[in-house]
């Protein structure tokens, strides 16, 4: 062969080469960023080319699929959507997917590989969807929804002993499967939500940290009985009232001025919710004790997964004196959202280990075998407070239910315990107040619920808002509802 020759076959050679070089590098280690990528019809036409995997209540689906004579041979729908959409989020062929329907998106159109038979594997073939089977609990999830009504706020129920989220409520809520499909009514709809100013979309449960009020005092009183500060929550406390705010003129007084609030117990001051108690008693701790108690319990935690991951809840760490007595009492820059304070109840129902929160049992595959089993996890390796802390608090709590500012949610055969809390808002306080209830109960058989309420605008006059007025019935209805009688 003369040299030219030679040349140009070595040239196609190594063209050819590079083109086998290509296709190999292009289906194999591009090829799952193809699939994936957004952009390419395929993905979207694969996802929708079969009835969806469902998630599940109470062992039944609360979504499902619908046939359509369009390109995208299905899309989503929903049973009472907007009763259930905090829980499983929404799947729409134009707008995406979040929740647990963008977490397990791959479990429910059938492409995770955990669902494929070999024959699967071979013939490339998408196997059909799985499901999600989640915690909760319907009764719980529709006494809470029909509590809040037409208020603007959230509620968590919570299995102290599981971690197991039984209700998570979001109000005003919205419909997924209006815009689930890809025509101009489901484009519309899509607008009006997203332009709703009230937030429909917002998952307030989870991700809408808020000042946490009086509740936050439970955080502060653990953070006392665990330091010794007070050896039980009878002991009375060193508490001026008024009481001045360290290095200032600023008074800081009770709600209720004729409450019995000046060196009142720990008891005492839970029941009639004594601003000048646990202010000054954060003032004593300091700071770093009663971050690190808070903590404990979640807060300044930005990964709390339930698997939807959580809005971080937060208790702040640069503060002077004065600010760190208004921390005590759930204002300055406390943030919590309701299922942080859920979890404050939770640890205390469980004698003071905190279970990690979860929003599925398990992952099943078409057929109905388990693909993944979630068991109870323990929030961190050590306990949140001590079993006699925890005891101390739950008894003090029957007392703000039983005696206190909790009184509306009492319970016939339920032993009930539950902090009140009003946390103030906007430019000098001027916004209408939150309200709040942080709760727990128990059967006398071994079962417990805990549960925490924010109502953020109940429609009521700002003088008429109240923890055990606004958000205590609607605990109470979903503690009822958890355990009846």
């Amino acid at each position: 062969m003369n040299k030219p020759l030679r040349r140009a076959a070595v040239f196609c050679l190594a063209l050819i080469v590079a083109l086998m070089g290509w296709a190999t590098w292009l289906q194999g280690a591009k090829a799952g960023d193809y699939k994936e990528d957004p952009h390419n019809p395929r993905v979207t036409i694969g996802k929708y080319s079969a009835p969806l995997g469902n998630i599940l209540v109470d062992g039944k689906p609360v979504t499902g699929s619908a046939a359509t004579s369009d390109t995208l041979k299905y899309k989503r729908t929903y049973k009472d959507g907007p009763l259930y959409a905090p829980v499983t989020g929404f799947t729409s062929q134009i707008f995406g997917s979040n929740q647990l329907e963008s977490l397990y998106g791959d479990l429910l159109d059938g492409s995770d590989s955990r669902l494929q038979t070999p024959a699967d594997a071979l013939t490339r073939n998408r196997a059909k969807g799985g499901d999600v089977a989640t915690t909760i609990d319907a009764a719980v999830q529709k006494a809470g929804y029909r509590a809040l009504g037409d208020k603007k706020g959230a509620a968590v129920a919570m299995d102290p002993a599981t971690g197991w989220i039984l209700g998570m409520v979001s109000t005003p809520s919205y419909d997924p499967g209006t815009f689930a499909g890809s025509d101009g009514a489901d484009q519309k709809a899509w607008r009006k939500m997203s332009g709703d100013t009230e937030d429909p979309e917002v998952n307030r449960a989870l991700r809408q940290p808020l000042p946490p009020g009086s509740t936050f005092k439970l955080v502060v009183a653990a953070a006392a009985l665990e330091d010794g500060l007070y050896s039980s929550v009878d002991e009375p406390t060193d508490s001026p009232d008024p009481y001045t705010l360290p290095h200032t003129r600023t008074e800081l007084t009770n709600e209720n001025r004729a409450a019995p609030c000046k060196n009142a117990d720990i008891r005492t001051a839970l029941q009639y919710s004594c601003n000048t108690v646990f202010a000054k008693m954060a003032v004593d701790l300091g700071k770093d004790k009663v971050k690190a108690q808070a903590e404990k319990f979640g807060f300044n935690d930005g990964k709390v997964d339930t698997p939807v991951r959580a809005g971080k809840s937060v208790y702040p760490g640069n503060m002077d004196e004065a600010q760190t007595a208004l921390s005590g009492i759930g204002q300055f820059d406390d943030q919590a959202t309701p299922l942080q304070m859920a979890m404050v109840s939770s640890a205390i129902a469980n004698g003071g280990e905190l279970k990690t929160p979860q929003l599925v049992d398990k992952l099943t595959d078409g057929g109905g075998n388990t693909v993944q089993s979630n068991e109870p996890k323990t929030y961190r390796d050590d306990k949140a407070m001590s079993a006699r802390t925890a005891q101390q608090l739950r008894s003090a709590m029957q007392t703000v239910v039983d005696k206190g500012t909790g009184s509306g949610a009492k319970i016939d055969g339920l032993t009930v315990g539950g902090k009140t809390g009003t946390a103030q808002h906007g430019v000098d306080n001027s916004g209408t107040p939150y309200a709040w209830f942080v709760s727990y109960a128990e059967d006398g058989k071994g079962h417990r619920v805990a549960v925490a309420v924010m109502v953020e605008d109940g429609h009521a006059a700002r003088n008429e808002v109240s923890g055990n007025g606004l958000a205590g019935p609607i605990a109470r209805a979903m503690m009822k509802a958890a355990l009846p009688s």
